[in-house]
């Protein structure tokens, strides 16, 4: 009993034990049902992987357009896009992709400021650097001014990496796509940054704001606990990554490029489809299609979770303390079964425990931690095994029946 209560105890305070519930984590969320709940959320697929040359023959028209008129993405398509999007009046476009294009370009460019001016709010995709050009003129960034928490955990930048052209730029605001190795996992996706000492927000949080029309003033930030909006919380570690869903935008509504482009000509002419007239006042992503060469998925998941308050939230740690004393009282009992008893008891309570562990994640987006209740229960098992039984422990008694009389 009381090695069980000292191992948990120290599972508790070590944050490299800590680490491997995420296995579990990653599991639950791998296995759990999505919400019914659909995110204002439009994903439209722009640009394409390059197309191969055929030998001998030129690529057919057809071809080219059902691939994609562009090999990631140009100044044309994405001015394409816009005046489809356009149609359907959404709140927010957003760009994914940095739209930087080179010099030859320009003409094209054009183009599409014409149409970008047309947008009600514009994200454009940036990325932050932690090594900026001495010669490059320091950016001004909106921060968040009601900031309180401690601020070392924060990824900390110093300039601007890669964004769009200052003609693009005047015209929209920025996001910050940045993904560092020591958070870019799957379900942790950063929220917050450090900007030059200031606390600014990420790509997806600035996309929520917009879209919630809330400026950097109405946010109030403890970091560690939370980033409090004005009809909402959302929960953040003291990194200022948020714990997501990756399956919180597979309710989102997810389009190609030609399938926007088919709808925006057809709705003049009365062909109007209510599927996509809900695109009205919504959030219109533009993302390069999934393939090797794009990003992981995570913005727009991050971006649903916000419009649906669906984080997940991990579970009090009172509930750890609860089940390692419930472990740690039932392994005096225990021992008294006998040992093919106490494993079955052990698969069973294994498969159970996942099983609720499961559709509570699903309901409530809570999260339960599976190493530490389950490796104690099993623990008391092998103890139960390696030590000897106490003399009033059940046994499985072999009897042998007599042979019948003749």
């Amino acid at each position: 009993m009381l090695v069980v209560v000292l191992l948990g105890f120290l599972f508790l305070r070590e944050p490299r034990l800590q680490r491997c519930e995420e296995i579990f984590l990653r599991w639950l969320l791998k296995n759990a049902q999505p919400r019914d709940t659909a995110p204002p959320l439009t994903i439209v697929e722009i640009g394409g992987e390059p197309i191969p040359q055929k030998k001998g023959a030129e690529i057919d028209s057809t071809e080219r357009f059902l691939r994609g008129a562009a090999g990631a993405n140009s100044p044309l398509e994405a001015a394409l896009f816009l005046q489809a999007a356009l149609e359907f009046k959404p709140a927010v476009v957003a760009f994914e992709p940095v739209l930087k294009w080179p010099e030859r370009e320009k003409d094209q460019e054009q183009i599409f400021l014409d149409q970008a001016m047309r947008v009600p709010k514009l994200l454009l995709g940036a990325e932050l650097t932690a090594t900026p050009d001495p010669d490059a003129p320091v950016a001004e960034i909106p921060a968040f001014p009601q900031v309180t928490g401690k601020r070392g955990d924060l990824i900390e930048f110093s300039g601007i990496g890669r964004q769009p052209d200052e003609d693009v730029r005047l015209i929209g605001t920025l996001g910050f796509l940045n993904l560092p190795n020591e958070t870019a996992a799957d379900v942790h996706v950063p929220l917050l940054f450090q900007y030059r000492g200031e606390v600014i927000p990420s790509f997806a949080l600035q996309a929520a704001l917009l879209w919630l029309r809330v400026t950097p003033a109405e946010v109030k930030i403890d970091i560690g606990k939370y980033i409090r909006l004005p009809h909402s919380k959302i929960p953040i570690r003291s990194d200022g990554t948020a714990v997501i869903n990756p399956n919180a935008a597979k309710r989102a509504r997810r389009l190609s490029l030609n399938e926007l482009l088919l709808a925006a000509q057809e709705r003049p002419q009365g062909k109007e489809s209510v599927y996509l007239d809900e695109m009205r006042d919504q959030i219109v992503l533009a993302r390069m299609p999934a393939n090797s060469l794009a990003s992981p998925d995570v913005f727009a998941a991050t971006i649903a979770a916000i419009q649906t308050n669906s984080f997940v939230r991990r579970v009090s740690w009172i509930f750890d303390c609860v089940m390692i004393l419930a472990v740690a009282g039932a392994s005096v009992p225990l021992r008294k079964f006998s040992p093919i008893d106490l494993m079955l008891w052990a698969i069973a309570f294994s498969a159970g425990y996942c099983l609720v562990a499961l559709g509570i994640l699903s309901r409530w987006s809570i999260w339960l931690p599976g190493f530490l209740p389950l490796g104690a229960v099993w623990m008391v098992v092998l103890f139960s095994l390696i030590l000897p039984a106490p003399k009033d422990a059940s046994r499985t008694v072999a009897v042998a029946a007599s042979p019948p009389g003749r």
